[in-house]
């Protein structure tokens, strides 16, 4: 008896967890009217690294939203651990609706490697979203790279790095108001790009920026 109970839990709450993804999904569409236009590759189930724009906390949560069902449940958003503990709600939408890979900000190289467990998921064959600029660019542009996207390329050489522009998210919900702006969103993707022979660490971080920023006027 208490074996067919904890099935009937677990599968009740996988019914919870896609219904919730659903939800956030189909909340994200209606609000921004975003549909993915890929016009530098195709969606596919191989591993791949998505790397966008960051504007909005909002930013994974669309990105991971307008990609096909398939793609969409292969796929890990990485996050701040330090962020997504912060709260019994956090915590569970970032396990068990995003199934996101948590990061430790600001600790010490020397001692672990925090991209261990990014390179972890592309190991297992899972997709993963990252934003290079590290914190949200509150202005128009980009912010510089860090170079976690480069060691990740460096350890990585089999993964196609995807690059992603997201368009007016930060518009549809700007900074200090309380109810979204109708806005239409677009979330591009771009053809993929891979570290070359040789390429010091400063080149790549400004190619991987430029395939970002060229995605802006297709």
């Amino acid at each position: 008896m208490r074996e067919r109970d904890t099935t009937d839990t677990n599968g009740d709450n996988a019914v919870l967890e896609r219904v919730v993804a659903q939800s956030i999904t189909g909340f994200a569409r209606i609000l921004t009217g975003a549909r993915a236009r890929w016009v530098g590759c195709e969606p596919e189930l191989r591993p791949r690294i998505y790397y966008a724009n960051h504007n909005s906390h909002a930013d994974f949560a669309l990105l991971w939203a307008v990609l096909p069902g398939a793609v969409r449940k292969q796929t890990r958003p990485v996050a701040a651990a330090d962020y997504w503990r912060g709260g019994a709600v956090r915590r569970y939408l970032i396990h068990r609706v995003f199934n996101g890979v948590l990061v430790e900000r600001g600790g010490d190289p020397k001692t672990k490697d925090p991209l261990l467990p990014i390179v972890a998921a592309l190991d297992a064959k899972q997709s993963v979203i990252i934003f290079p600029e590290g914190t949200r660019n509150m202005g128009e542009g980009m912010l510089p790279f860090k170079s976690g996207i480069y060691h990740l390329a460096r350890q990585c050489r089999d993964i196609e790095l995807i690059p992603v522009w997201i368009e007016n998210l930060n518009r549809v919900m700007p900074k200090g108001h309380l109810l979204p702006v109708p806005l239409l969103c677009s979330v591009r993707f771009g053809g993929a790009i891979a570290l070359r022979d040789g390429e010091e660490k400063d080149a790549f971080l400004s190619r991987a920026r430029q395939a970002i920023l060229d995605l802006q006027t297709i």
